[in-house]
């Protein structure tokens, strides 16, 4: 099994008004994006043992062998794309009612969330994502981060809802070195929060 570059849920210039231009998405979707499927498929194609297993499989696999570094870091950009396109929106910003009420609860506001999850991008010191996520036993929601590659998945946090890619190829054409603007711009007019709360567990 193959794996393939999924069509962006929206064209390429959707997001444009929003804050996040046609040329970065061709960049980021078709050429950084490509790039990882099309280098996971070689080292998978390289080892039998990763042969038709999914791609979470191949994540918990790679997350525990350092032998596999490289595998891990192609399967785990794969993976975080897929949700990141899922993330970004046109109609982006607006909270609905359910996730806004967790959100109050476990937050304390919606102000408080954005604020923290701010701060935790920012903090990411080089490459890497943001995530709010929510623990599978409890139901809580919570903010994380990781570097390069890595994600809630490989780690075990929890269910991711949100994923932010803080890699300068995500908003250096938009905001160049400016990264809290790109994140102020992502939660207040790009983050698809309709998809967050479909991907709750009640």
């Amino acid at each position: 099994m193959s794996f393939t570059l999924p069509p962006l849920p929206f064209s390429t210039n959707a997001l444009a008004e929003a804050g996040m231009c046609q040329e970065t998405l061709e960049l980021h979707h078709g050429k950084h994006h490509q790039a990882y499927v099309t280098a996971l498929n070689g080292l998978v194609e390289k080892n039998p043992a990763l042969q038709g297993r999914t791609l979470e499989e191949i994540l918990r696999i790679a997350s525990a062998d350092p032998s596999l570094a490289a595998v891990f870091n192609n399967a785990g950009q794969h993976w975080n794309h897929i949700l990141f396109w899922q993330t970004l929106s046109p109609g982006g910003g607006r909270m609905p009612a359910k996730l806004a009420a967790r959100i109050d609860a476990d937050f304390g506001s919606e102000t408080a969330f954005k604020e923290a999850f701010k701060a935790a991008s920012i903090a990411q010191f080089g490459s890497g994502w943001s995530w709010l996520v929510q623990d599978e036993t409890t139901g809580r929601l919570k903010i994380c981060r990781s570097a390069n590659g890595g994600n809630p998945l490989a780690t075990g946090e929890g269910r991711a809802l949100l994923g932010l890619d803080l890699w300068e190829h995500s908003y250096y054409l938009d905001f160049r070195n400016r990264r809290p603007d790109y994140v102020t711009n992502f939660l207040d007019r790009l983050a698809n929060y309709d998809h967050a709360e479909a991907s709750m567990i009640d």
